[in-house]
């Protein structure tokens, strides 16, 4: 049989004609529709009974209807919510002024406490509605112990988390407090919060002014005081309230001890361009060595007053410290500040043993030569270093550089231990007499500042009762050392 038949082939053509020239009863419902690119071809559209296309049945359908109306709402309110967010963004940085201070800033508790002493501040809670007015505290406890034995309790109240609202110099202010639990300070291991102040004004004057008075409010407590501060890990906390300032004279030493290490600071402190300007290393060093109780943690702490300084108290065996951590805190001590290095000559004596639980110090004997006068060592800052055997230092830690003045502390001569008598009795009769009796007394004889100083304070009453005190104990041979 012959694959392609003539008359199969006209059939072909014939039903093919038939579909393009007459209806039937399968498609009479079509309608043809032109196609771009073909002369001669359409394609028939489906329609209803009723005679309406597919699409204007689909568009009539109520429930499609009614979601093509939800899809066109929901980007129109997208589309205004957008523009919203754009102006309030635009607004922001047009007009207001935002002032951002992190818990980790110095300045962070000082705003606080600015804040809780502004006139009458309400907040309005971030948890709560909007407009909903009420005192978001939060409280600050301190305990004072008087002199009658009595206990004075002190509440201060600083703006706790939320927003609040205050008026400063005719403008208002939004403060925010945030904090975040999930953030963690590495250094101190509390949350990370911090403060934001929000003026509709573009004047910076106004938060160089806000800050400015918040230091000098925050510096009422330690004005005419010296800040005592502890490394706690890699920072530098304060340790307790400040200190009363301590008078230089309150500390007595043989004569020209306390006038030159004094003049020496003065003069160190005062050559910093000088320093600069020879490439030499600014940082200074002394040692101070004598037997325990001879002043020399009472000089330093005198010293500090007498300065305006604060002092940071580092001990080399605390668990925990290392020499990276060691050069940190040197690094970042604060400002104006005597760093303090009390018994040096016990921090690496026994450097190989260790303690009853199996703890050693990891700050190595090279990490605090390094620390001290290494090549990343701190500059702008005083160093004292005490000991009681200086015989037992290391060449290589008091060299020049290193300790740059060395003073001797020793027991009290007759002369210094009359200066201390009059100043503890200054006033009262009989003084000078006692204070001769006092260097006829202690003649020949070895005695501690600390020991006599003791002495004077539990012979309060008068010169008498210290020299009968002491006749007393030389007597029985408990001389106080």
């Amino acid at each position: 049989m012959p694959l392609f038949s003539p008359s199969l082939a006209g059939g072909a053509v014939e039903s093919s004609s038939s579909v393009g020239t007459s209806g039937s009863t399968s498609n009479e419902n079509a309608q043809p529709i032109g196609i771009p690119g073909v002369s001669d071809g359409s394609i028939a559209l489906p329609r209803t009974a009723s005679g309406a296309s597919l699409w204007e049945n689909v568009l009539s359908n109520p429930i499609f209807s009614a979601g093509l109306g939800l899809i066109g709402a929901g980007a129109g309110l997208a589309l205004v919510r957008r523009s919203f967010i754009s102006a309030d963004t635009l607004v922001r940085r047009r007009l207001l002024t935002t002032l951002e201070i992190p818990s980790t800033d110095k300045s962070h508790p000082w705003v606080l406490d600015w804040i809780s002493r502004q006139a009458s501040p309400f907040s309005v809670s971030g948890r709560g509605r909007a407009g909903f007015r009420s005192h978001q505290l939060s409280v600050n406890t301190s305990v004072v112990k008087q002199e009658s034995g009595a206990t004075a309790v002190e509440f201060r109240q600083v703006p706790g988390e939320g927003t609040h609202f205050i008026r400063y110099r005719g403008a208002w202010m939004q403060v925010k407090r945030e904090r975040n639990s999930r953030m963690v300070d590495i250094k101190s291991g509390t949350p990370w919060e911090s403060v934001s102040i929000t003026t509709l004004s573009r004047d910076r004057g106004l938060f160089d002014d806000l800050l400015r008075e918040a230091y000098e409010l925050g510096s009422i407590g330690v004005e005419n005081k010296t800040v005592i501060w502890s490394a706690w890990g890699a920072e530098w906390r304060q340790l307790g309230p400040p200190r009363r300032k301590r008078q230089l004279d309150s500390v007595v030493l043989a004569q020209g001890v306390k006038e030159r290490i004094v003049e020496d600071i003065k003069t160190f402190m005062g050559r910093e361009k000088w320093y600069a300007d020879r490439g030499i290393p600014y940082r200074r060093g002394y040692l101070l060595s004598g037997p325990p109780g001879s002043g020399k943690s009472s000089f330093v702490q005198a010293l500090a007053g007498t300065l305006s300084m604060d002092i940071c108290i580092l001990n080399l065996s605390e668990r925990g410290q290392t020499d990276d951590k060691l050069n940190h805190l040197l690094i970042n001590a604060p400002a104006r500040s005597i760093i303090l290095l009390e018994d040096i000559d016990a921090a690496f004596n026994q450097r190989a043993q260790t303690s009853s639980d199996g703890y050693q110090s990891a700050v190595t004997f090279s990490g605090l030569l390094n620390a001290l006068d290494g090549v990343g060592a701190a500059e702008s800052r005083i160093i004292f270093m005490t000991t009681n055997h200086p015989a037992k230092l290391d060449p290589a830690l008091i060299r020049p550089g290193r300790v740059d003045m060395h003073e001797t502390l020793d027991d009290a001569t007759p002369a210094q231990a009359r200066v201390l008598f009059e100043r503890f009795y200054a006033g009262q009769a009989g003084v000078e007499q006692g204070a001769e009796k006092l260097e006829a007394m202690l003649k020949g004889r070895s005695v501690t500042m600390a020991a006599l100083q003791g002495l004077f304070i539990v012979s309060a009453e008068g010169p008498e009762m210290a020299l009968r005190t002491l006749g007393r104990m030389l007597e029985q041979e408990r001389i106080p050392i």
